[in-house]
């Protein structure tokens, strides 16, 4: 068991590397397909005129007159020519009252390279004391510029995002399951899965490695909304798996199976769901795969693998594993927890102590642990005799 769990975290870690250089951009002409239009007019005008000519930066300069707007757009050119990769600096166009100055910024490097990105923000860097000195407005905007905004701002919400969304399914295991490491156990495990997966969708879409066995004929940074998308859809689906196999152990275990067997029950019947399901949204996901769509495919792609290493390599191997370990410590809740968490009786524990006649004095049936708090302690469901014949009646 510990060789399982040491080799499935350490495996799964591995390929979570490639994901601490995972990049974000909004889609451009590099992403089409081969033999698009619009991948074959991206590749023409950067063969012709430079790969930054399509991520072009649009400067524009608001000023309280036409002699401050134009004496501003001087000081600005002079400023950004001088910033590295910039490889020219379009000649300032007025608007009709000449309040309103247009410049035009051609980079060196693609517009979802990182080198643009960078660009973007030094550019702001050096026009903002000159717009400050002059008590004029300058504004740095464009598609390109726009998409460097935007996929920030999503990267920047991310740990946010994931934050809540794994603290919110925390407290709901604790008090579904009435246990801190049950919890614990299934937040660790679906943040090694949304990891590997990142990973492997970086070393395929951004890195290209072994990106022509299924068909990716463009590489460059994964949209920007992806990681969102693949974080809300792979919790999801990661929640119902453990909830198919933990709840049965719960099940079992109060219900007077040692902790072994609870853990043996549990998967025995739910590995069968699991395994379905997976198998199901795998195919699902998989046929996005076959899409000449870059980011489509992407997306296929991460599902298909995520959803792959949650069902069978989390939930069906460590969980177990880890479950096994643990024993009895698995169902520990400190006493003061358990007191302040509302019940939620899903294994209908309570029922059948009241049609038994039993009493809730034990409040769940759990008994003292070690440590100061509470586990369920098997023959501890009133008389089994009893019971039984209620429940077969």
């Amino acid at each position: 068991r510990l060789a399982v769990v040491l080799l499935g975290v350490i495996g799964l870690g591995v390929l979570a590397l490639p994901a601490a250089d995972m990049r974000l951009a909004l889609p451009d002409g590099s992403s089409a397909a081969q033999g698009t239009e619009k991948r074959a007019a991206y590749d023409l005008i950067s063969e012709g005129f430079g790969p930054g000519y399509n991520g072009q930066l649009a400067l524009v300069v608001f000023g309280d007159s036409p002699q401050q707007a134009e004496q501003v757009a001087g000081d600005v050119t002079r400023a950004v020519s001088g910033l590295d990769h910039v490889v020219a600096v379009a000649p300032p166009q007025p608007s009709r009252d000449g309040d309103v100055m247009l410049l035009s910024i051609v980079p060196q490097e693609g517009p979802t390279s990182p080198e643009t990105a960078q660009l973007v923000h030094d550019v702001r860097a050096a026009v903002a004391p000159i717009a400050k000195a002059d008590g004029a407005d300058v504004a740095v905007t464009g598609s390109t510029a726009v998409g460097v905004d935007v996929s920030q701002k999503l990267g920047d919400a991310l740990p946010v995002y994931l934050g809540v969304v794994i603290g919110l399914s925390f407290l709901l295991l604790v008090l579904v399951f009435r246990s801190l490491l049950v919890p614990l156990k299934a937040t660790l495990g679906f943040l090694l899965t949304v990891g590997a997966t990142f990973g492997v969708t970086v070393a395929v879409f951004q890195w290209g490695w072994l990106s022509g066995l299924i068909g990716v004929t463009g590489v460059g940074p994964l949209v920007s909304f992806l990681p969102i998308l693949l974080i809300g859809i792979l919790f999801g689906l990661a929640m119902d798996y453990e909830v198919f196999l933990v709840s049965r152990m719960r099940e079992d275990y109060v219900h007077g199976a040692s902790a072994q067997q609870a853990t043996v029950s549990g998967v025995g019947h739910g590995a069968r769901v699991v395994t379905a399901a997976g198998i199901i949204m795998i195919s699902v996901f998989s046929g996005f795969v076959l899409s000449e769509d870059t980011i489509i495919k992407s997306m296929g792609f991460a599902l298909a693998f995520g959803v792959l290493v949650d069902a069978f390599v989390v939930r069906q191997t460590i969980v177990p594993a880890v479950m096994s370990l643990l024993g009895d410590s698995a169902w520990w809740l400190p006493r003061w927890l358990d007191r302040v968490l509302p019940r939620v009786d899903i294994e209908g524990e309570s029922l059948r102590r009241r049609l038994a006649g039993g009493s809730d004095a034990a409040s769940d049936g759990s008994a003292a642990a070690p440590g100061g708090g509470t586990t369920r302690r098997p023959g501890t469901d009133g008389e089994p005799d009893q019971e039984r014949e209620l429940i077969e009646a």
